[in-house]
């Protein structure tokens, strides 16, 4: 069931392997196939517009009123390839070796020499899209570095690159749609995923407008919706992210992998007050220039700017010389909150850190660190009424990208023949940290260039099958699925919101599986999210009726959220190793620092939904390492 199809061959030569034997479905023939597409971010919309470009009927679902809505518009910092512009050493082996470190040796060779390998030409394209990256004096493209790394491979258009990225897709989505062969369906939400015969072959979706089910049938279905970061409820996500359409597809036969791999982004705002609903972002570009610190003494309340060098903890540098400031997202994050919870945190409710540009300003000159980040500055400013050029910025880690998702194969296909995932979605390529940067890329490349060779070698088989449509049976049961738990939404008349849901559930993943883990508050965890669930069922008050009704969404999702959590928890237990952005207690150095277990637990954790009330079923997916050497993974 768990086969990743990695071709054979030397590791460089695998994708040209795959292309190069990989099955094509003849011009005439596309037109007779229809794809649906679930998401429109970078993954998604790329997916689609190059699916159409072949000649393939698609149908694009998001809930928001516009594409161009989609998360991926709030990326900031940049995005990764390894062209090696400011000649300091990169290669497609260099990057591929980063993000292999970067992930603590926990995801697969093949699929991420692909994605350093396909880096290069997502530049091109983009720049061919008219996506405005930033350039030196002389016309070349700029670059700077981000965490993790040494060199400079972070290609970016000042703080806005998701949405300069997006802008070009989306551009491209809209063409196809105005040829007809995109079928724009905005705020749709699909709530569950048609599996007829053992494969994927449509949708149910809710017009949120009208609250109307429908049913859309097709030869495959991609789901690029993003990541569950938003589980915590506090996160650099926005409200409407959610984790419904990966979940639907998990409790229909697709497994779930590395689930509890969380990355908690070290330069987000902090919280500031408890009706808080988000966090907001501050770009990791931030940290080539800023040095991070906090005061030596304990519960220090003196002004930042009033307090001498001498009394500066600048901890990253302390503790990681080699990186600094520039050390990956995980051990940033653990590193701020070990400060933080010592008592030396700052800012009024001492939950931050200090983000501090004044060494900057004064070899640079104000002129240059505002050409750099002007936009940053300004929307620091306007959220904090704080002038970073004058103070430094109080920053925090916060809950931002989930490593783990849909498990998919080489092909990005999942356990359900037909159905891939895309981007954030899956699983696939960062093991269990992410490095700064890799999250666009990966979206893009995944819809540019590798869906448009995998999902047709699919469709090549099927061709000669059974064709389907919305009156099958299948599309009956999941449709009255969906009916039954809207109604039971509606008429659970207890006295609780869907939001004091997600709350509790946030709150208690932060504590109990968030930035730190340990035995007992996993298995806590789990008793306490079943006791949630029970009251969710009987306590849970929804207002109005089933057509245009936020709240009625919202507590599908909180309800996906609930079993997410606990399966997150399971995923966490299990794994009796420090990892990434996984850091169980027990299993650390003298020193704080991770201690990983190769013997035991190098494989991807993968989980299969056995019913309601019953505990998932693990399978392992063995990491095998040909072209590097397992290490501990040090930036000191």
């Amino acid at each position: 069931m768990m086969e990743s199809k990695i071709p054979e061959g030397p590791l460089s030569e695998k994708w040209n392997t795959y292309k190069a034997k990989a099955k094509l479905v003849n011009p005439a023939n596309r037109k007779k196939l229809t794809i649906i597409v679930v998401g429109t971010g970078l993954a998604g919309a790329s997916c689609a517009a190059s699916l159409a470009e072949q000649g393939y009927n698609i149908k694009s679902f998001c809930f928001q009123d516009s594409p161009r809505r989609a998360h991926s518009v709030a990326a900031q910092g940049g995005v990764n390839a390894a062209k090696n512009y400011k000649n300091d050493g990169d290669s497609t082996f260099r990057m591929f070796y980063d993000t292999i470190k970067g992930g603590d040796f926990r995801s697969r060779e093949a699929n991420v020499y692909r994605l350093a390998e396909c880096s290069a030409a997502l530049i091109d394209h983009a720049v061919a899209q008219g996506v405005p990256f930033a350039r030196e004096y002389a016309g070349y493209l700029n670059n700077r570095s981000f965490g993790g790394v040494q060199v400079s491979r972070t290609f970016y258009a000042r703080g806005q690159t998701g949405q300069q990225l997006l802008l070009g897709a989306y551009q491209a989505l809209e063409r196809q749609a105005a040829l007809g062969k995109v079928a724009l369906c905005t705020r749709h939400e699909m709530l569950e995923l048609v599996v007829i015969d053992g494969k994927a072959k449509g949708i149910i979706a809710r017009n949120l407008e009208t609250g109307k089910l429908e049913r859309h049938v097709a030869d495959a279905v991609v789901l690029a919706s993003g990541g569950y970061g938003k589980v915590y409820y506090l996160s650099t996500l926005a409200m409407g992210c959610n984790s419904s359409a990966v979940w639907r597809a998990h409790k229909k036969g697709a497994f779930m992998a590395g689930v509890s791999w969380i990355q908690f982004h070290p330069t987000s705002l902090p919280q500031h007050g408890e009706n808080q609903s988000k966090l907001t972002l501050m770009s990791e570009s931030l940290r080539n220039d800023g040095r991070i610190w906090v005061p030596k003494r304990a519960n220090d309340d003196r002004n930042a700017n009033s307090i001498p060098e001498e009394e500066r903890d600048y901890y990253l540098e302390r503790r990681y010389p080699s990186f600094g400031n520039l050390a990956p997202r995980d051990i940033s994050s653990r590193a701020a909150k070990e400060r933080i919870d010592a008592g030396h945190g700052v800012g009024p409710m001492k939950n931050a850190i200090y983000l501090d540009f004044s060494d900057a300003i004064k070899a640079q000159g104000k002129d240059t660190i505002e050409a750099k980040y002007s936009n940053l500055f300004t929307m620091y400013e306007k959220i904090t009424g704080i002038n970073a050029y004058k103070e430094p910025m109080l920053i925090s880690p916060s809950a931002h990208f989930t490593m783990g998702g849909l498990w998919v194969d080489y092909e990005l296909m999942t356990t359900i023949p037909g159905l891939f995932a895309l981007g954030e979605a899956n699983f696939a390529d960062h093991g269990a940290n992410r490095l700064g940067a890799n999250s666009l890329l990966q979206a893009c490349v995944d819809g540019y260039f590798i869906a448009p060779y995998t999902i047709p070698n699919y469709l090549a088989g099927e061709l000669n099958t059974t064709k389907f449509d919305i009156d099958h049976p299948a599309f009956e049961e999941a449709e009255n699925a969906v009916r039954r738990q809207l109604d039971r939404f509606l008429h659970t008349n207890g006295t609780l919101s869907a939001d004091y849901f997600h709350k509790k559930i946030g709150r208690l993943l932060y504590e109990k599986c968030g930035l730190s883990r340990s035995r007992k508050n996993l298995e806590e965890a789990i008793i306490e999210i079943r006791e949630l669930k029970a009251s969710f069922e009987k306590d849970l008050r929804i207002t109005g009726d089933n057509t245009l009704n936020s709240e009625l969404e919202k507590a599908g999702r909180i309800a996906d959220y609930i079993e997410l959590a606990e399966l997150m928890c399971y995923d966490a237990l299990q794994r009796e190793e420090s990892c990434g952005a996984h850091f169980r207690e027990e299993y650390q150095t003298p020193d704080g620092e991770a201690v990983r277990n190769d013997e035991e637990f190098c494989y991807v954790s993968a989980w299969e939904w056995k019913g309601q009330n019953k505990e998932p079923e693990l399978h392992k997916e063995p990491l095998v390492f040909e072209a590097v050497e397992l290490a501990v993974r040090s930036y000191k």
